[in-house]
C-alpha cells in the first residue's frame, strides 16, 4: 500500500480521485488549498502526490518548486493535475521535474494507471543496494546519487532515468526503451518529456552532465569516462 497526497482545491474531484485510489489498496490524503500543501507532505511524506495548479493560497507551480527545494520532500513523485492543456504548462512543470502530467477533464482510470506506474519504477530502483560507474554512486534503497563521495538530490524520476542509464552502460538506450522503461508507456510518445528531463538531469550534475551521451538519430548512452571514449 503506497500514500498518496491529493492537492486539490475541488471537493468533488479529489474525493473522485480518492475513491479510486482507495480501490486500488493505496491510502488517500486530500488538501484543498496551496498554503496546507508543503506542511501536510512534510507531516504525511507520502510515496507520491497528485497537485493541482489552480489553487487558493499559493498556486501549484510555486507549491512544486517549494517541494523540489525542500529536502524533506525533494525525492516524493509529483503528478501535476491541472486544467490548463497549453504546451507551454506542460513543459514548464517536466522542466521543474514532475513526475507525469494530466490534463483536466480527466479519466480517473488513466490517473490511476500512470500513479502505478510510477509507484511501480520507485520501488524497481530500490531492489539492489548500490550501483556505482565511475564518479558516480547510486544508493537504490535510500534513492541518493553521490558524485565523487558527495550528494545529490534528484526527483524520482532523475533517479529512475539515470539508474536506466547506468545499469548498461555499453549500450545505447532508444527513445521508444527509456519512455518504457522510466515512463511505462508502451510507444514512442511524449519524446519532448524525455529530453526535458535529460537536460535537467545534465544541469544537475554540472560538468558530470558529459557522461550522458546524446546519440543523434537513436538516444542516450551513459559513459563512466567520456574523455576515453571521444578519443578512442
Amino acid at each position: 500500500m503506497s500514500k498518496i497526497l491529493i492537492v486539490e482545491d475541488e471537493a468533488d474531484i479529489a474525493e473522485l480521485i480518492a475513491l479510486h485510489l482507495e480501490r486500488e489498496g493505496h491510502e488517500a490524503v486530500s488538501v484543498s488549498n496551496g498554503l496546507q500543501a508543503l506542511p501536510a507532505a512534510i507531516q504525511h511524506l507520502p510515496d507520491l502526490i497528485v497537485l493541482d495548479l489552480m489553487l487558493p493560497g499559493i498556486d501549484g507551480m510555486q507549491i512544486f518548486k517549494r517541494l523540489r527545494s525542500d529536502t524533506r520532500t525533494a525525492g516524493i513523485a509529483v503528478v501535476i493535475l491541472t486544467a490548463k492543456s497549453q504546451v507551454t504548462d506542460k513543459i514548464a512543470g517536466l522542466e521543474l521535474g514532475a513526475d507525469d502530467y494530466l490534463t483536466k477533464p480527466f479519466s480517473p482510470r488513466e490517473l490511476v494507471l500512470r500513479i502505478s506506474a510510477i509507484l511501480r519504477r520507485v520501488k524497481k530502483v530500490t531492489h539492489v543496494s548500490e550501483l556505482c560507474r565511475g564518479r558516480f554512486m547510486l544508493d537504490r534503497k535510500n534513492m541518493k546519487l553521490f558524485l565523487d563521495g558527495a550528494p545529490l538530490n534528484l526527483t524520482t524520476t532523475e533517479f529512475k532515468l539515470l539508474t536506466t542509464l547506468m545499469e548498461n552502460d555499453t549500450a545505447v538506450h532508444t527513445r521508444a526503451d527509456l519512455l518504457r522503461e522510466v515512463w511505462g508507456y508502451n510507444t514512442d510518445v511524449a519524446t519532448r518529456t524525455l529530453d526535458t528531463h535529460i537536460k535537467r538531469l545534465r544541469e544537475k550534475l554540472g560538468p558530470a552532465g558529459n557522461h550522458i551521451i546524446t546519440i543523434r538519430g537513436t538516444g542516450f548512452q551513459f559513459q563512466a569516462d567520456p574523455e576515453a571514449a571521444t578519443t578512442a
